[in-house]
């Protein structure tokens, strides 16, 4: 089984039905829409879709406080001519909130990702002038970026708000939160929305605030591309791997994103380099690794899943644990320890958890042991958001009500055929406690024995 997850982005070249399938039997664990484009109609239909093929979670990407252009159509800008910009969507062009206040004379605005370079030269009538030092084209939701500028603006728009109602009303499992700035920008979030929440880290205030954010959030996307204009483009590789390390230090879900097969947008092959990027981001200790456009506006997007499978197959026999030794931290965080110790010390198959959150299998799987790691749990929709963590396997049964869980559990896997006679396996649950976070025991059985007692 690949261990490492694949989210790809659903756009107009992958949201046919055929497509999204091809896609999932190429090793898709996860759907993501990017609400940046499109509309609800458009959403709900990528949903509906996804659903009837596979059981994965789906990640709608919220704008959050991401500047973007207003702009009716296309404009070809040329060095050194003055763009004027509005706050308001009856100008030509226009950003989508009012940061007016909060820039400078001076001041350095980038467009798509720091294609074009401009600099504010002055400003007048709640309008920028903008100096074009860099060209190029503008078009309608291209993203803008101010370097180490912190911008008062709401990390919720209305229109997100719409979005995240959509999103609670057809269950999705995780909601992203582009621009993450800090700890209230979640907990923005998490007022309106109970789900799974992965907080976006794609500027400065993001970086320094991380540790902060990683107490409220479920997860976080290490998003490098606007992250590489938002600070230096050389630091970005060691803010991904510190970012990852902390995220497995905590048992966090942490995905990498943005140009990983850039190049297979409009090539069937990736260059060597992206696929050298895919791997050292899978050796860092990822999660999930994601597809943006070369899935959701790519020529090959099935292909590029494909590609993305073979990197991990490859790659994930090497990933190594990274968790370091700390004080106690709760009985599930010693149990997976222990489970760590016990699998590198004897020939176990696999390892069971029952979980009701998800969070004793994330635990476990921080030390990328290399055995199997099937995670039970009685809560569909915590099965569906384990679908991206690494090398988990989650299963969905009803144990709750059941005297001997460990048999029942035991007994259901076997049926199904996730177990076998020959196994020698590790189960890990909470027994007789009803605190959060407290798998509490470890047995140990080799499968065929189990079914003797079962049977009796």
């Amino acid at each position: 089984m690949k261990k490492t997850k694949i989210i790809a982005t659903i756009g107009p070249a992958s949201c046919t039905r055929d497509i999204v399938k091809k896609m999932v039997n190429a090793g898709m664990n996860g759907a993501r829409i990017n609400t940046a484009y499109g509309n609800l109609a458009q959403y709900q239909t990528v949903i509906e879709t996804v659903r009837k093929i596979a059981d994965i979670p789906i990640i709608i990407d919220l704008k959050g406080p991401e500047i973007r252009l207003k702009t009716l159509q296309k404009k070809i800008l040329r060095k050194g001519e003055i763009l004027e910009v509005g706050f308001d969507s009856a100008n030509e062009v226009s950003f989508n909130h009012n940061f007016y206040d909060s820039v400078s004379v001076g001041d350095v605005l980038l467009v798509d990702n720091g294609k074009i370079r401009t600099i504010v030269t002055e400003k007048v009538d709640e309008h920028l002038c903008l100096l074009v030092i860099v060209g190029g084209t503008i078009e309608d939701g291209k993203g803008v970026n101010l370097p180490n500028k912190r911008l008062t603006v709401s990390s919720l728009t209305d229109y997100d708000l719409e979005i995240v109602a959509f999103a609670k009303k057809f269950d999705v499992e995780y909601i992203a939160l582009s621009f993450t700035r800090n700890v209230c920008d979640v907990e923005d979030l998490a007022d309106v929305y109970k789900g799974g929440i992965i907080a976006k880290i794609e500027n400065f205030e993001g970086v320094q605030n991380v540790n902060a954010i990683l107490e409220v959030a479920n997860g976080v996307m290490v998003a490098r591309g606007d992250l590489g204009v938002e600070i230096e483009p050389e630091k970005v590789p060691l803010v991904q791997k510190s970012i990852i390390k902390r995220c497995n230090q905590r048992g966090k879900l942490v995905v990498t994103a943005t140009e990983m097969l850039e190049s297979m947008v409009h090539q069937p092959q990736p260059t060597r380099a992206e696929v050298s990027d895919v791997a050292n981001a899978i050796l860092d200790g990822s999660d999930t690794v994601m597809l943006s456009g070369e899935t959701a506006i790519g020529q090959y997007p099935v292909e590029a899943v494909e590609m993305m499978s073979r990197i991990a197959n490859e790659t994930e026999t090497a990933v190594k644990s990274k968790v370091e030794d700390t004080s106690f931290i709760n009985i599930s965080d010693t149990i997976s320890r222990a489970i760590h110790r016990i699998c590198q010390s004897m020939p176990l198959d696999k390892v069971i958890t029952l979980t009701k959150t998800g969070y004793t299998a994330r635990m476990i799987t921080r030390f990328k042991i290399s055995q199997p790691i099937i995670a039970v749990t009685p809560d569909i929709k915590v099965k569906k958001q384990l679908e991206l963590t690494f090398g988990v396997q989650p299963v969905h049964i009803e144990y709750l009500n059941e005297k001997d869980t460990i048999s029942f559990v035991a007994n259901k896997l076997y049926s199904a055929h996730f177990l076998s006679d020959k196994d020698t396996l590790l189960f890990t649950a909470g027994t007789r406690t009803t605190t959060r976070h407290a798998s509490n025991s470890i047995e140990i059985h080799k499968m065929e024995e189990l079914r003797k007692f079962l049977q009796k």
